[in-house]
């Protein structure tokens, strides 16, 4: 199966965790929108669900689908979360932000009683890094903030090469009017102490790790789906 098919059946997995009434938080990206599209199907054919997009891109693919939407602030705690993630540990521990959403996907997520990732087999890892963590910035101070992320993993004894993620010639601006710095590291070793070092600098306003937030991870490879179930002890 082509990748396109694996995020489709994935995606098609999830439903099941769909409930008639659900408050359900809905993700962004390339999986994502694949879930939006079969979402909007059961919808169609009398689904009851309300839904708080994480970023105005998937507000945009809703509102053409159907998929009735609201807010946050008018609805603050969710039932479910549904969204994609660049990479998967056996922790479920992951890197999101590839989209660029992922300040509003971890409110989000923070908001919802139970987060499901769906991905194709790619993005499970055994050690998280390979793919460029986003870390989301202040304009303000930026090559402050770019010298305090520099120190803050050398101090954590990590190899870090980054850069301004860019549209063209002109830096990528999230839905929140930041910007991002994507960091690669190759493997990040203790990504709590990574999460902590990145919080504590005042120019970054949130980064890709989303850690303990993950219930449940649907992978589609060309064997089948394959459930796997945080272990949080």
């Amino acid at each position: 199966m082509d990748p396109k098919t694996l995020k489709i059946e994935a995606a098609r997995a999830a439903l099941a965790y769909v409930e008639d009434g659900m408050k359900l938080g809905i993700g962004t990206g390339s999986t994502a929108e694949e879930f939006v599209r079969l979402l909007a199907v059961r919808v169609g054919a009398g689904l009851k669900v309300i839904g708080v997009p994480t970023s105005e891109r998937t507000a945009a693919l809703c509102n053409e689908l159907g998929v009735p939407l609201t807010t946050l602030d008018d609805e603050p705690a969710l039932d479910l979360v549904i969204d994609g993630a660049d990479e998967i540990d056996p922790q479920l521990s992951l890197i999101k932000g590839g989209g660029g959403a992922l300040l509003r996907e971890k409110i989000v997520a923070a908001a919802s009683r139970r987060m499901i990732v769906i991905a194709d087999k790619s993005k499970l890892v055994s050690e998280l890094g390979a793919f460029p963590l986003p870390v989301e910035v202040n304009r303000f101070g930026l090559k402050a903030t770019e010298l305090a992320i520099s120190a803050a993993v050398a101090g954590l004894g990590l190899n870090c090469d980054f850069g301004l993620r860019m549209t063209g010639d002109e830096p990528f601006v999230t839905d929140g009017g930041h910007l991002i710095i994507d960091a690669s590291f190759g493997r990040i070793r203790d990504a709590r102490a990574l999460s902590e070092a990145l919080h504590a600098i005042p120019g970054v306003v949130e980064h890709g790790l989303f850690l303990g937030l993950a219930d449940v991870a649907i992978v589609a490879a060309e064997s089948g789906i394959e459930t796997i179930t945080a272990n949080r002890h």
